[in-house]
């Protein structure tokens, strides 16, 4: 197991991040919306070491943890919208942590994952933890990074389906300046400490943040993020749509704190995810500042 960091006493709240490598023990089938059947493996995970923390995951409305699914290289299936892990493939799984008490999610994690567990069980198969690195920060020193930035241009890979609901369930299909940094800024403003709470507005964004989006990598979807029983008892399907895909963003007549607030935004972005059913596969970015 890679080295796991030490800072999961301190007082400070902090985001976190994880990236879990997993090993198939045999061959077998998952959906390919896989990100609901490894969130729900997770909470067992987490609610098997600490109820009251699996509880609150499972509650939170932003998304305190986040979950990239299983990412990596799939064979075919002769089931309808499934797809195949494969022995001898490692797959990834990229976690974030925004969560009130990180520590013990953080712990929680850790306990489950690698000291206990060491193994992420679906329905059809298992996986094998085969290394676990972690990483932190804060607020404040996502703010740092972003302030320390003279002209920055933002690259943002949106890797896995991104779901932006803004009006009711009307889904946002497009990584639009508007829409990626005022999900983020709730996100944001959600998890931070009172003092570090952002001011700014949809329109400010809008006003000052140009989106440059690379058409070739631009893809929509639609994913399950959920199973509910109707009244008649039947199992129900919840599906959302997203994009994913490559989306630069420059700024136009931006303001010293409008830059610094939104490229901020944008880092913080790999501890949260975009959108929402960030715990359930969704939403999972990666960012790169050019200064």
């Amino acid at each position: 197991m890679a080295a796991i960091d030490n800072q999961a006493g301190e007082a400070t709240s902090r985001v976190r991040q994880a990236t879990v490598s997993l090993t198939p023990e045999s061959r077998f089938p998952v959906p390919r919306s896989n990100g609901y059947p490894v969130y729900s493996a997770l909470l067992a995970i987490l609610s098997d070491v600490d109820t009251e923390v699996g509880a609150s995951v499972h509650d939170s409305s932003l998304g305190s943890l986040h979950s990239s699914g299983l990412l990596g290289t799939f064979g075919g299936s002769d089931r309808p919208h499934h797809e195949t892990v494969l022995p001898g493939e490692t797959y990834e799984l990229s976690l974030g942590i925004v969560h009130p008490d990180d520590s013990a999610l953080f712990q929680a994690l850790v306990n489950g994952l690698v000291l206990e567990g060491e193994h992420v069980t679906l329905t059809e198969g298992r996986l094998r933890v085969e290394s676990f690195e972690s990483g932190n920060t804060t607020h404040r020193e996502l703010l740092d990074r972003a302030g320390a930035c003279d002209d920055p241009e933002i690259s943002m890979c949106f890797e896995t389906a991104t779901c932006i609901e803004e009006a009711g369930e009307v889904t946002t299909m497009f990584p639009h300046r508007g829409a990626v940094f005022t999900s983020l800024l709730a996100k944001w403003n959600w998890s931070a400490p009172d003092d570090l709470e952002l001011d700014l507005t949809r329109e400010a964004i809008e006003a000052n943040v140009i989106e440059k989006p690379d058409d070739r990598s631009y893809q929509t979807h639609s994913v399950l993020v959920n199973r509910v029983k109707t009244e008649d008892g039947e199992n129900r399907n919840l599906f959302r749509q997203g994009f994913s895909g490559e989306c630069a963003y420059a700024f136009k007549s931006a303001s010293e704190s409008v830059e610094n607030a939104v490229t901020a935004l944008a880092l913080f972005a790999e501890y949260s995810g975009v959108g929402s059913a960030v715990a359930r596969g969704c939403g999972c970015t990666t960012t790169t500042i050019t200064d």
